[in-house]
């Protein structure tokens, strides 16, 4: 009775949200989004800025922590890297020397370290001692030759089996570190089959939670080749929905996955046929911040490359609801929107609005 409370409490206040923020124009994608939440190296890849800091329609990739990331201040990771280590007592029972595995550095971690670490990912069912082992998997990930042991020991299963975990703060960190993991491409082939999980995770959770914004993090390296994009397609109208009612964060996170995909032009047919909310041309505003504008203008940039075949236009004019309708099509209020941005302040958001209008 209380859980059940506690999955209508939590749907009442996003549906609250979704209306207030939307309106009575809400397309089917914000009602999916609100009905669904009860439901169940790479060193080949192009930088998404480049040395000016000036954004590019290249992928981005997302790591999650380990010695070469800066932990964000409030997150639950930043929190839980201060957690005392197991005890020493702990550490015995579970056959499992502390002084070999967590008072050496992430980028020492043998490979008899990593598969004690494994092992007791599956045996030990406290939650605390799962997240201590999360985060130093997590840690060693950000090091590529620990990537491929991790998967040479099928570590990449048994830590994605945690995203079913009933703790949030386990299913977290588990999502941190398969997102370091995925940064190899290798990979990434193992782990495209939790896609549909993912993207579920992001429905179900609450809007602006710490579980969408791990998620998405996963997706962002997921989505920076074209090999698995092909996955998300059906959950375009999901991620713009996100988008008019998340805070900043998320909304740079969400951009980060369509900025991808929309640079890939064998998505663009579902991307510009998925339905949208009418608000969301309000976001191309001097109020927006900056990160977020600049990210929403290359998104859109990366769609006017992109021509329709007659066919497909015909279908496009005719879906009033659309992406297409809502920031591309002649009647657009985006069209009326361009022109005061270029007397924003920030220099690259005039530059990126200069070139749509040109």
């Amino acid at each position: 009775m209380g859980d059940d409370d506690s999955i209508m409490s939590r749907l009442f206040n996003t549906k609250a949200l979704l209306g207030i923020v939307v309106g009575a124009g809400a397309s089917y994608g914000i009602y999916k989004l609100v009905a669904s939440g009860v439901k169940s190296d790479a060193n080949n890849v192009k930088k998404s800025k480049n040395d000016n800091g000036t954004r590019e329609s290249g992928p981005e990739m997302e790591a999650s922590s380990g010695a070469r990331v800066v932990l964000q201040p409030g997150t639950l990771l930043a929190k839980v890297s201060g957690l005392n280590l197991l005890h020493r007592s702990e550490c015995r029972a579970a056959n499992i020397p502390s002084r070999d595995i967590f008072s050496q550095s992430p980028g020492n971690l043998q490979p008899h370290h990593i598969e004690m670490l494994l092992s007791l990912l599956e045996t030990n069912p406290n939650p605390s001692d799962r997240i201590q082992v999360l985060v130093t998997l997590g840690n060693a990930a950000a090091f590529s030759v620990n990537q491929d042991i991790i998967r040479e020991l099928g570590g990449l299963h048994k830590i994605a089996s945690l995203l079913s975990d009933p703790t949030p703060d386990t299913r977290v960190h588990c999502l941190n570190a398969l997102n370091n993991l995925s940064m190899n491409v290798r990979n990434q082939e193992q782990l495209k089959v939790y896609v549909p999980q993912l993207l579920e995770l992001i429905e179900m959770s609450p809007v602006n939670s710490d579980l969408q914004l791990a998620s998405l993090r996963l997706l962002t390296n997921m989505s920076v080749t074209n090999n698995h994009q092909d996955l998300m397609k059906n959950s375009i109208t999901l991620f713009l929905s996100l988008l008019v009612v998340s805070n900043e964060e998320m909304q740079i996170q969400v951009l980060k996955v369509l900025v991808n995909l929309s640079a890939n032009p064998d998505m663009m047919e579902d991307i510009v046929q998925a339905q949208a909310p009418a608000s969301l041309v309000l976001l191309f505003d001097s109020c927006t911040n900056a990160p977020v504008l600049l990210r929403l203008l290359t998104f859109v940039g990366n769609m006017r490359t992109w021509t329709p075949s007659a066919q497909v236009a015909e279908v496009l004019r005719r879906s009033k609801d659309s992406l297409y309708c809502v920031l591309l099509a002649p009647l657009s209020q985006l069209h009326h929107r361009l022109p005061l941005l270029l007397s924003h302040p920030d220099g690259q958001v005039k530059s990126q609005a200069a070139r749509l209008l040109a």
